[in-house]
């Protein structure tokens, strides 16, 4: 393989005149943290009250969260990507239509949307999981001290159980990052399309999707040892579940 390698190629100037080959790198890590997180808090609501009614005593409510998870955690998320930019501004009334296409950022936020559901889905299992794992004990210890069962949940069955559900919501969280990469189907420039941008315009391939590589490393490496930090310190001494959450259907 005869091929030359050029490192000193993110210090060159880009086609585009926005800056050199690492400005645009840097551009697209900015788009992908800012579509992740967005999308992470969009899917912690949204998981947190989906999987909570999938526990309560309502059969009709839990269905409908099942039904929830079920529609989008089984669609590939590329599926749900394409439906949300390029099917859904049509089927819906066309002023509304007509109004997300002119968006600016039309990509950004069908990235964000995608991804908030698609994890939310995700989320609301592990949390269901979570609070499944409880001893049993915790609900009736409320029920015992008068509390309603709104607030049974609010001060004795989320506390703990989010202290369950943090290692497979730390394996969530990376996977929302490595995810937003999907994006670059729609046009949003997170880091991903901006690598792909790189090799197109200078041909070196391996040192644009390498660096790539790298920084998905460094910031997914970042975002376990602060999860790893946060779990320990809310960690609570002798805390024993019935069973393990990340499993929970």
């Amino acid at each position: 393989m005869n091929y030359h390698w050029n490192w000193r190629i993110f210090w060159e100037i880009a086609p585009d005149g926005a800056g050199t080959y690492f400005d645009t790198l840097c551009s697209g890590l900015m788009w992908t943290l800012a579509t992740a997180l967005t999308a992470w808090i969009m899917a912690l609501a949204l998981g947190l009250v989906v999987g909570t009614v999938r526990t309560l005593p309502n059969t009709w409510l839990v269905r409908l969260a099942n039904g929830y998870v079920e529609l989008f955690r089984n669609v590939p998320l590329l599926v749900q990507m394409f439906l949300w930019y390029f099917v859904a501004p049509d089927v819906l009334p066309q002023a509304f239509g007509d109004w997300i296409k002119a968006l600016p950022n039309a990509p950004f936020i069908t990235a964000v949307l995608c991804l908030g559901l698609f994890t939310s889905a995700r989320v609301a299992v592990q949390v269901s999981a979570g609070i499944a794992a409880l001893p049993s004990g915790q609900k009736m210890a409320g029920t015992a001290l008068g509390l309603t069962l709104a607030q049974t949940y609010r001060y004795v069955l989320l506390p703990m159980a989010a202290r369950v559900i943090l290692p497979p919501l730390t394996s969530e969280f990376l996977n929302i990052i490595k995810n937003s990469s999907v994006a670059l189907t729609i046009g949003l420039m997170e880091l991903t399309a901006s690598a792909r941008a790189i090799q197109e315009f200078s041909f070196q391939v391996f040192e644009a999707f390498s660096a790539a590589t790298l920084v998905y490393v460094l910031v997914n490496a970042v975002v376990v040892f602060i999860m790893h930090r946060i779990e320990k310190k809310v960690a609570i001494p002798g805390l024993s579940v019935a069973g393990g959450a990340a499993g929970g259907h």
